[in-house]
């Protein structure tokens, strides 16, 4: 049994016109504000802004379009809910933008790789940063991903980003891991990382575990982006239970749910 926080819901919020999932919908200031206040009223801890999509073969976005589609929403969300926001990007200079307007994590698809990111958050005292796994980029991950034992490939990228952060100077407490399902992997891949996540949980770092809606259900299921709910919770189930403190997704009140009952049989208490 592990011994853990309440696990947290991160909503999804993205303010893109092309995202697999909701794309366009939110792409408004007043939508994304309402989506935000709602997303919070079904007991979101954490929102989750993203301005570009990172979905396979997804056109590339500009600083520019990236920095105008989240600080607005970003400088709103700050001043009128009591919510933790990250900030799903993988460019050093909108991640400088967002915790200069007091985001609190860095949600980078890219663990910090890419020019200037790594020094971006280094330099903030107290920013979060999820740490994602990814093999190959947006727009060819799932070009045919390969691994000797995805396993053990993900856990060292995993530890090799955590050494390159700590070398810069990120706290370790400031370090969240994700595994990229369905980024840059297979079916298989995705299964057995889920299988074996504790090996992930047990590293000391909180584990965030993104499969809402994703291909894999897809895959499981046969079904649509829009009929995976049921596949989704039953993954967030079985990822709190493995020892996930992060659960990300599009539907929250309904994940909230899951969470706080597995949570209440897996420590025999309401909190």
């Amino acid at each position: 049994m592990h011994a853990f926080n309440k696990p947290q819901v991160m909503g999804i919020l993205n303010l893109t016109p092309d995202s697999f999932s909701d794309g366009g919908r939110f792409n408004n200031l007043e939508h994304a504000l309402n989506h935000a206040r709602q997303l919070v009223a079904e007991g979101a801890d954490i929102l989750d802004l993203g301005g570009e999509s990172t979905r396979p073969n997804a056109p590339a976005v500009s600083v520019q379009e990236e920095l105008d589609r989240i600080l607005p929403v970003l400088e709103k969300i700050r001043t009128e809910l009591p919510v933790k926001i990250s900030i799903d990007t993988s460019k050093a200079e909108v991640m400088r933008a967002a915790i200069t307007l007091g985001a609190d994590i860095i949600n980078d698809v890219a663990a910090l790789c890419y020019a200037g990111s790594l020094e971006a958050v280094a330099a903030s005292p107290s920013v979060q940063v999820c740490l994602m796994h990814m093999q190959g980029e947006p727009r060819t991950m799932q070009h045919n991903p390969h691994y000797d034992d995805v396993i053990v490939e993900v856990k060292d990228f995993l530890l090799q980003r955590v050494a390159a952060c700590t070398q810069a100077g990120i706290a370790p407490d400031r370090i969240i891991l994700d595994m990229g399902f369905g980024f840059g992997k297979t079916l298989q891949h995705n299964l057995q990382l889920l299988q074996q996540l504790e090996s992930f949980t047990q590293l000391g770092y909180p584990v965030l575990v993104g499969v809402s809606r994703k291909s894999l259900l897809g895959a499981i299921l046969n079904k649509p982006v829009t009929e995976r709910l049921y596949g989704g919770l039953a993954l967030a189930t079985l990822a709190v239970q493995k020892g996930a403190q992060i659960i990300r997704t599009h539907d929250v009140a309904a994940t909230v749910d899951v969470v706080n009952v597995t949570y209440a049989v897996l420590t025999n208490s309401k909190n």
